[in-house]
């Protein structure tokens, strides 16, 4: 710290910050500037199924590669765990897709409510933070209490950011609850559930990337350990990627995926994307992913050394187990 006539300035920060608004968000920045911002506590209306997001993410170099409220799919909030079919509920927003019916707005769409966090850790090297919600329906009764966690960490030389995640959901509704998709409903190719994400405009046919190959709209549906994005921004033109990686533990490793390209940019594993999983009374179900953002334009190689850095990350996501 040097002090200039008679002004004593307050050091740069280094390394990985946690910001924290209180009632409303987390932000983490790199070296000053910001890579995520985690809204625990949204003002959506009702009809979007309020629940955390982050947005903005950003890569290192300061690129925006998430988007928020897109006027086709105003629900679309950033990076999202989002559920469109809870048995008769909906955590994902807006319409609800049913066998025999198709689309149809409901009074069903739920909110994932914060109800505290019990960590909020961090040093230049990573940050932590682990949180519980509860899963509200439309007309005000708990289905779901949730240990949430994160973690930031920023791997040496890389040119690229990790955010591991981890949820465990246990089911307090008093019976069982069939968490499905669209396609479970009976409409083809549409999996979406699950750790959802809504790329950039410019991202629009962009390209996805799997173990060995790369496609677009070809590749829903596949199943892998890990799928990627990669996608060019306006204005400077460059290019950035990301890779979600699924964990070996997970249900139904390797798990589906939904993926989109020609329409918008978007990507979540989709363990419910096929058949439904049943979550009896009082049961627990627990999901782990990481999803890795870098700088440039990536091959299948190049993704798979970057899921290579989500796998390793993984397991410095907070346990979701009650902390004491």
């Amino acid at each position: 710290v040097m002090a200039s006539a008679g002004v004593l300035r307050e050091p740069s920060t280094a390394g990985l910050v946690l910001h924290h608004e209180h009632g409303r968000a987390l932000s983490v920045t790199h070296d000053g500037a910001q890579l995520l911002r985690y809204v625990h506590a949204p003002w959506d209306p009702q009809l979007e199924s309020p629940r955390p997001y982050f947005h903005p993410l950003r890569t290192l170099d300061g690129q925006l590669v998430s988007l928020y409220r897109p006027h086709d799919h105003v629900w679309h909030k950033g990076l999202a765990f989002s559920l469109p079919n809870v048995g008769p509920e909906n955590f994902w927003g807006g319409v609800t897709y049913t066998r025999g019916h198709a689309y149809r707005q409901l009074p069903n769409n739920g909110a994932m409510r914060h109800r505290g966090y019990d960590l909020l850790d961090a040093d230049p090297a990573a940050v932590r933070v682990a949180q519980r919600l509860e899963w509200v329906t439309e007309d005000g009764r708990a289905l779901i209490t949730e240990r949430r966690a994160f973690a930031v960490t920023v791997p040496a030389g890389a040119g690229a950011w990790v955010l591991s995640w981890a949820t465990r959901l246990t089911n307090v509704s008093g019976s069982a609850l069939p968490i499905g998709s669209p396609a479970t409903e009976g409409r083809a190719g549409a999996g979406y559930a699950g750790l959802f994400w809504r790329g950039p405009r410019s991202w629009t046919g962009g390209t996805a990337l799997a173990p060995g190959r790369c496609g677009t709209d070809d590749l829903n549906g596949i199943r892998a350990p890990w799928l990627g994005f990669t996608g060019r921004h306006d204005e400077g033109g460059g290019a950035s990627t990301l890779v979600f990686v699924d964990a070996e533990d997970n249900p139904r490793h390797p798990t589906p995926w939904f993926v989109r390209s020609g329409v918008y940019a978007c990507l979540c594993p989709a363990p419910f994307g096929e058949a439904e999983l049943l979550v009896a009374a009082g049961e627990e179900l627990a999901l782990r992913y990481a999803v890795v953002i870098a700088a440039g334009e990536q091959d299948p190689d190049g993704a798979a050394r970057l899921a290579a850095l989500g796998d390793k990350a993984m397991a410095s996501t907070p346990n979701t187990d009650p902390l004491p």
